[in-house]
């Protein structure tokens, strides 16, 4: 029996799409028979004729390889698309070597380890690109005679 027609004027009702409509197979003969806008509407409020729900697109996939590269997982050559520049620019990159720099020179011109005059030869030395790294300019100042505190 064919309730195409049935299907086509339920889903004009019910405002969705013929694929989403679900007719009860138990009482196809009782829709089969229902040919006005109507009969349909009574078929609808005794639940012989619904809506399926709307499927949506599961985002747990999604969530868990996000997860996996928030702990540093699948982020090796083979995943790899743009080049390391493009991934991290050197722009980011000197930004956040060169702020840790001058933030830790600041701390260290502030609880008085430097005085003004090496305070700006540092500063200088850093905006020239002559460390690495804060560790790398700790090692330059123990190598100048300056004493950090550290290791006591």
């Amino acid at each position: 029996m064919q309730v195409t027609n049935q299907k086509k004027m339920a889903a004009k009702i019910l405002k969705c799409g013929v694929n989403r409509i679900w007719v009860d197979p138990r009482y196809v003969d009782q829709v089969t028979s229902a040919v006005q806008k109507s009969y349909i509407r009574e078929l609808i409020e005794e639940g012989l004729i619904k809506a399926r729900p709307i499927k949506g697109t599961s985002r747990v996939r999604a969530r868990k390889l996000a997860e996996q590269r928030a702990k540093g997982r699948r982020r090796g050559h083979g995943s790899r698309k743009g080049s390391s520049n493009a991934r991290l620019p050197k722009k980011n990159r000197w930004m956040r070597t060169i702020r840790s720099q001058r933030r830790t020179l600041k701390g260290m011109r502030e609880d008085g380890t430097l005085e003004a005059a090496k305070y700006r030869y540092y500063y200088r030395k850093a905006k020239g690109g002559s460390y690495r790294s804060i560790a790398h300019m700790k090692a330059n100042m123990e190598i100048d005679g300056i004493s950090l505190g550290g290791d006591e």
